[in-house]
C-alpha cells in the first residue's frame, strides 16, 4: 500500500472517529490556507534549570532583555509545536522560552520519590517555578492542549505574573467535580484515549505503543495537516522520557477523579475546583479543522474571562494550532506582548 493511500485512509478514519467536524460551525467552506512546508529544523541547543521539583529542559531564543513569552506544548506534542512561532516572536524582540513539560523530552524529576503527577495544578505550578528559576517577573503565557491548561492555571493562580494569555480551545481548567457527567456520544467517541488510559491495559498499551498512539491522535486531531514521518519523529523522541507513561496516565486518571493528586498541590487544586475566572487580557483561538474539540464562537466560555478577551477561529487549523498555523498564533502572542 502506498504512503499516500495509507495516509488517506488514516485521515478518513480520523474524521469518522471525531464524530463531528469543526467545519460544521463555519458558514460554507473555510478559506484555504497558503501552502507552506512544515519546518524541519530542531529547536536547539537546549538549556537546563532546576525549577521546583523538576530539572526543566527548555529552548530560548531572542534578546535577553526583551518582553518574555513562555510557550507551552501539549500531549502528545513537544516544543516543536513552536518551531515556527518562536523565531517570529524573537525577530520582533521577544525573549522566547519553550520548555519541555514534565514527562517529556529531557525534562526530569529531581527526586526519585516525587509522584509523577500530571494533574493540572502541577503543570501550572511548573510555569511559576520556571519563571522563578530564571528570574522572570512577568510573561505572556501561551499554550495549547496541556500547555494551554498550564498557562490558564498559572494565569488564574498568579495573575500578577501574567502579562497576557493565549490559549487554544478557550477555558481549559478542568471541572473534576463533573468529570463523570457524560456528554453527547458524537463527542465522546473522539475521547477514546482518555477512557483507554483509565485501565491497566491502557497503561501497558501506552508503554508499548507510544509512537503508534500519538500518530493516531495526530491524524485524528489534525485531519488537514500535511505532516510527514520526519516531522512526527522529531517530536516522538520526546516520548522516550522515562516518566512519560506515568505522567500521562496520572493526568488522565486524575482529571476523572480516579487518581489522587500530589499533596504538595492540594491547596492549589482546591482553588481550581471553584473554576475561577481568568482575569488577565486573553486571546483564545479555535482551529476550524480541529478533530477533537470542534471550533465554537466562544460564547459558552465568555463568563470565564472577566478581563479583556478576544476569540478567533483560525481557518484550516487542527488541534496542534501553533504548528499548523504559526503566523496566527504568533500574531496573537504579539498582541498580548504589546497590550
Amino acid at each position: 500500500m502506498s504512503d499516500s493511500v495509507d495516509r488517506r485512509r488514516r485521515l478518513i478514519l480520523g474524521a469518522a472517529l471525531s464524530g463531528v467536524a469543526a467545519k460544521a460551525f463555519a458558514q460554507g467552506e473555510p478559506p484555504a490556507r497558503p501552502v507552506r512546508a512544515p519546518s524541519s529544523k530542531r529547536l536547539e541547543p537546549l538549556r537546563q534549570v532546576d525549577a521546583g521539583v523538576l530539572k526543566i529542559a527548555y529552548y530560548e531564543e531572542g534578546p535577553a532583555d526583551g518582553p518574555v513569552a513562555i510557550l507551552l506544548h501539549g500531549f502528545p506534542y513537544d516544543i516543536h509545536s513552536y518551531v515556527d512561532v518562536a523565531p517570529q516572536l524573537a525577530a520582533q524582540g521577544c525573549r522566547v522560552i519553550v520548555p519541555y513539560l514534565r514527562g517529556f523530552g529531557t525534562t526530569r524529576f529531581r527526586e526519585p520519590a516525587t509522584l509523577r503527577s500530571g494533574e493540572q495544578a502541577a503543570i501550572g505550578a511548573d510555569v511559576l517555578a520556571l519563571m522563578n528559576a530564571l528570574g522572570i517577573k512577568r510573561a505572556v503565557f501561551a499554550g495549547h492542549n496541556w500547555g494551554g491548561r498550564a498557562a490558564s492555571v498559572a494565569a488564574v493562580l498568579w495573575p500578577e505574573r501574567c502579562a497576557g494569555l493565549v490559549t487554544v480551545n478557550s477555558y481549559l481548567i478542568q471541572d473534576i467535580s463533573r468529570a463523570m457527567v457524560p456528554i453527547s456520544p458524537q463527542y465522546e467517541v473522539a475521547l477514546w484515549y482518555e477512557y483507554y488510559f483509565q485501565i491497566e491495559r491502557g497503561r501497558a498499551g501506552l508503554a508499548a505503543n507510544r509512537r503508534e498512539i500519538a500518530r493516531i491522535l495526530w491524524d485524528q486531531w489534525s485531519p488537514d495537516w500535511d505532516f510527514d514521518d520526519a516531522i512526527f519523529e522529531r517530536t516522538a523522541r520526546a516520548y522516550d522520557n522515562p516518566d512519560y507513561v506515568d505522567v500521562v496516565i496520572h493526568s488522565y486518571r486524575h482529571r476523572f477523579g480516579l487518581a489522587a493528586g500530589d499533596p504538595r498541590y492540594s491547596d492549589l487544586q482546591r482553588r481550581l475546583a471553584s473554576m475561577p475566572p481568568i482575569t488577565v487580557p486573553s486571546i483564545t483561538l479555535d482551529g476550524d479543522a480541529d478533530g477533537v474539540l470542534p471550533a465554537s464562537d466562544g460564547r459558552a466560555t465568555a463568563s470565564k474571562f472577566t478581563g479583556r478577551r478576544v476569540h478567533r477561529i483560525v481557518p484550516g487549523a487542527g488541534h496542534n494550532l501553533p504548528q499548523e498555523a504559526p503566523e496566527a498564533f504568533a500574531a496573537a502572542v504579539m498582541e498580548m506582548v504589546k497590550a
